[in-house]
């Protein structure tokens, strides 16, 4: 028996846990190289002495899009660090490749461009999208057209040149869920890309319902600190290439260091989704019993996001919140809070965005970390009538109780 090679680690690892792929998967090898964390890569050009044989490497990523063999060439090709991430998330998603880009709308861009370049430009949609999606799609920026339909409309919506089906489970900021296989059946031959921001691997892997196609806004969950902007397509290894030959031509790369701490991110994944989605599951269950709530939404597959409607003033609950954070954005370690109608969802058309729920009313709030009684001490404060004015108009001094 060979005792040495028997030591050496396994270059294809059987099935592990999900909580396993997400501390090892894109670090297999570090333990041959001597390292611990993975190295950062901010070499933007390598050298190479071989002009010819560099030359046909080229040629040969123009022709196919497939990851260079041997040295990187270029950082708007690859770059060592974000292949790390791409291989994780991969792994996290259970697709054969994953291709990272500079942000969630670039990652869009991306694939709404790839199919284009094949002269498929129409696109079926299903509201709501995040705002930025929505808009993407309406505005034909990319020269797409798109047809909005609800979930049973999507077969009969479909024409030749169809070269996508978009939908976002849940939804941004409604929370509203789909039927991910009912779905992928209905769309055929034809592609079904899932925006999965919202409830990440961790809570669903849409390829295992017929997804083709799965979307991150990696600034949120994936990268889950609020310091970090990225986005991620996780698919098959054919429609990788075609994106990274995008992402070369485009020049939406993922920044080295950004792949870095995405990668890092992924390895608490599951622990902050699990952690955040019991605190937001408790939370919705209280507003659900408050008074002053006119309808909460919280996804049946979970997560740590939770819409709701107020009866009151959405604007005053927004700056009354002194632990919560007021901003844009999600999936951060501390919890947010956001008024859609005035934010995320502003560019899209008012009735549009009424018809798909999108009230004026409506907060979307992300979980955090925190305590939950912390949290709902700081809500309940938010939400509570402002106090009772004087006669001239001052709000009356407030006194120590029994004193």
């Amino acid at each position: 028996m060979d005792t040495e090679a028997s030591m050496q680690p396994s270059t294809t690892p059987r099935s592990r846990a999900l909580a396993t792929e997400a501390v090892h998967a894109g670090r297999d090898d570090l333990a041959a190289l001597g390292l611990h964390a993975p190295p950062i890569d901010l070499s933007t050009t390598y050298p190479s002495y071989d002009s010819r044989g560099e030359a046909e490497r080229i040629d040969t990523f123009a022709t196919t899009g497939a990851r260079l063999d041997g040295p990187p060439v270029y950082a708007r090709l690859d770059n060592p660090t974000t292949a790390r991430f791409e291989t994780a998330l991969a792994r996290l998603e259970g697709t054969e490749s994953a291709v990272s880009f500079a942000s969630g709308m670039a990652a869009l861009t991306a694939v709404l461009l790839a199919r284009a370049s094949m002269g498929l430009r129409h696109v079926i949609a299903v509201r709501p999208l995040y705002g930025c999606s929505d808009h993407l799609l309406g505005a034909g920026l990319l020269g797409t057209e798109v047809t909005w339909t609800d979930p049973a409309g999507i077969a009969e919506a479909i024409r030749p040149d169809t070269g996508l089906v978009v939908v976002e489970t849940p939804a941004n900021p409604t929370l509203a869920e789909v039927d991910i296989r009912a779905i992928a059946h209905s769309c055929g031959s034809v592609p079904l890309l899932v925006d999965n921001t919202f409830a990440t691997p961790v809570l669903q892997r849409p390829v295992e319902h017929g997804a083709r196609i799965v979307l991150h806004s990696a600034t949120k969950y994936l990268g889950g600190h609020g310091d970090v902007m990225g986005g991620v397509v996780a698919c098959d290894e054919e429609f990788a290439a075609r994106l990274r030959q995008v992402r070369f031509a485009t020049g939406g790369v993922l920044h080295p260091m950004a792949g870095y701490l995405l990668l890092r991110g992924l390895s608490t994944l599951p622990v902050r989704v699990r952690a955040a989605s019991a605190s937001a599951a408790e939370l919705s269950r209280r507003l659900a019993a408050d008074p002053r709530i006119a309808r909460v939404h919280y996804p049946a597959v979970g997560g740590a996001m939770v819409s709701f409607e107020v009866y009151g003033d959405p604007h005053r609950v927004i700056s009354a919140v002194r632990l919560i954070t007021p901003a844009v954005s999600l999936g951060s370690v501390d919890t947010l809070i956001q008024h859609p109608a005035s934010i995320s969802h502003r560019i899209v058309d008012e009735g549009d965005r009424q018809a798909s729920g999108v009230g004026d009313r409506l907060l979307r709030m992300s979980v955090g970390l925190e305590e939950v009684e912390d949290l709902w001490a700081d809500l309940c404060q938010a939400l509570s009538d402002p106090p009772a004015r004087t006669a001239a108009g001052n709000v009356p001094e407030s006194r120590p109780a029994g004193r």
